[in-house]
């Protein structure tokens, strides 16, 4: 199932694969859902479309498919693009993904945790380059690492041109946030592109269904960052003192944060024309790099 929003209500539609297909998967190379891993796979056709198609794949892409599990995505997209690279964490899913996958050429799969290899090897081997960049980023990325892989491809020297990820729908909303409702995890994605939710889905869109509901997310990126800072690291700790406290004005949070005296935070931000009883929520990326780069 998934819902759909209808006058501001969330409205339920059955548009499940059979679940015969994937369950003989999974007996037939005899696999089970692994709860430590997040495995949810997805079972929607209706969703598998929405993805494919906010990803806007062309003849020529190539795309890395991050938690690949039984292959439902990864073959969707090899009918798509040029090359598919589907990475696996789980040794049996990524055997049994590689014989599923066998008759098409341009599916490889990788056995490998995401977090420990740079988009880079990925893409090259570690030899010559095989591909150009840019590339897509498209993965039902499980729950619990779905933060560490955005900023895994975000902040990696090769960067993706987009990324369409499924994700738990608190995470992705906190992500997509506008002022007002900003959090550290929403400008650190913000700085790198524009987020934007392209649709909720229903738990009862995976087998097994998770606690909780997700979000297909868009991240457009850009070629540089989306606002300019002098020192990205010296910025990222400013943002993340001003976090720190949330509850607190920002004039105490940074002060408290960066260990500076109120009074001398309080100057810079109202040279800033920022307001220093605002609290960080309320601050847009812009906002942010002009504290960053008066208190750099």
């Amino acid at each position: 199932m998934a819902r759909r929003a209808v006058s501001g209500k969330l409205q339920t539609v059955r548009e499940s694969f059979p679940p015969a297909p994937l369950k003989e998967t999974l007996h037939r190379f005899k696999l089970h859902p692994r709860k430590s891993l997040g495995q949810h796979f997805l079972i929607n056709q209706r969703v598998l479309q929405q993805i494919t198609s906010a990803a806007e794949l062309a003849p020529d892409d190539v795309v890395i498919e991050v938690g690949a599990g039984a292959g439902i995505l990864t073959l969707e997209l090899a009918r798509r693009v040029r090359q598919v690279l589907a990475v696996e964490l789980d040794s049996k899913l990524a055997s049994a993904l590689s014989q599923i996958a066998a008759p098409l050429s341009n599916i490889r799969v990788i056995n490998a945790d995401i977090l420990q290899v740079s988009p880079a090897e990925l893409l090259w081997g570690g030899e010559s380059a095989a591909f150009p960049s840019p590339y897509k980023v498209v993965a039902n990325l499980p729950y619990y690492i779905a933060s560490a892989v955005l900023r895994h491809f975000l902040e990696a020297q090769l960067k993706p041109s987009l990324m369409i990820v499924m994700m738990q729908k608190e995470v992705g909303e906190a992500i997509a946030a506008r002022p007002g409702q900003m959090s550290l995890l929403a400008i650190s994605v913000q700085f790198y592109g524009k987020p934007v939710i392209v649709d909720h889905v229903a738990a009862q869109s995976f087998y097994p269904p998770p606690k909780v509901d997700s979000v297909i997310l868009r991240i457009d990126l850009a070629d540089n960052p989306e606002v300019s800072v002098s020192d990205k690291a010296r910025f990222f700790e400013i943002v993340r003192a001003g976090f720190s406290t949330p509850r607190k004005q920002l004039r105490n949070a940074l002060a408290q944060g960066l260990g500076l005296p109120p009074a001398e935070v309080a100057a810079l931000l109202e040279k800033a024309e920022i307001n220093p009883q605002r609290r960080a929520e309320t601050l847009d990326l812009e906002e942010w790099a002009k504290v960053g780069e008066l208190l750099c």
